[in-house]
């Protein structure tokens, strides 16, 4: 089932559990789709579901919070081991070409790699088991991991909350036309997105084979 649509089968207290947790299992390492659960509760509490967005955004980031950290303390603990065991779980998120990606990116950027690797679906994985991994002072990650989580998932639900007030408002206004010019805007996002992945495609092959040939 859609996730929108199960979402819209349960209760709001339901939501904001099922958002909590999703994005918390995958702060702490568990590949899941916790950027799309997030955007389909905050596009339902644009349309007057009795989702409020401030809880919605509150529990979205304790999540991100709590999950970040729980990561943390069992990379801590399990070390490069661990990752290598993940790697045999996950292959596709956790091979050895994304782990030296993402621990070059910690090594270059230390608590801005915590920070704006919240906005980035693999970095969003590794951070927090890969911060302990590496022992990254806990005081260090706890600042990076709290401010990202706020800007991520409070950030995110004010955005789409606004853009899905304002668009159900301009729908209603101009119809077919809205309908027409979201769609045109949609087509050319994707158009733009698929051309840099085309040309990012090749730069993740080339890493992926000089981190074998190592």
């Amino acid at each position: 089932m859609h996730v929108q649509e199960w979402l819209d089968s349960v209760p709001a207290v339901a939501v904001y559990a099922v958002v909590a947790l999703v994005i918390g299992l995958e702060s702490l390492g568990i590949p899941l789709p916790g950027e799309i659960v997030l955007v389909s509760a905050a596009l339902m509490s644009a349309q007057h579901s009795g989702v409020n967005p401030f809880v919605l955004g509150a529990c979205a980031t304790a999540g991100a919070v709590i999950g970040d950290s729980i990561g943390y303390a069992i990379g801590r603990k399990g070390g490069r081991p661990l990752l290598a065991w993940l790697g045999g779980k996950f292959p596709r998120h956790f091979s050895e070409a994304h782990v030296a990606t993402a621990e070059r990116s910690f090594e270059k950027w230390g608590m801005w790699a915590v920070f704006f690797g919240r906005f980035v679906a693999l970095l969003r994985i590794f951070a927090g088991p890969l911060a302990g991994v590496l022992h990254m002072p806990y005081w260090k990650f706890l600042i990076a991991n709290v401010l990202g989580g706020i800007c991520w998932a409070g950030g995110t639900t004010a955005v789409v909350y606004y853009i899905g007030v304002v668009a159900e408002d301009w729908l209603k206004r101009f119809s077919y036309l809205g309908l027409a010019v979201a769609v045109l805007i949609g087509l050319t996002s994707m158009l733009i997105l698929k051309r840099r992945a085309n040309k990012v495609q090749p730069e993740e092959r080339e890493a992926e084979t000089v981190a074998a040939g190592d």
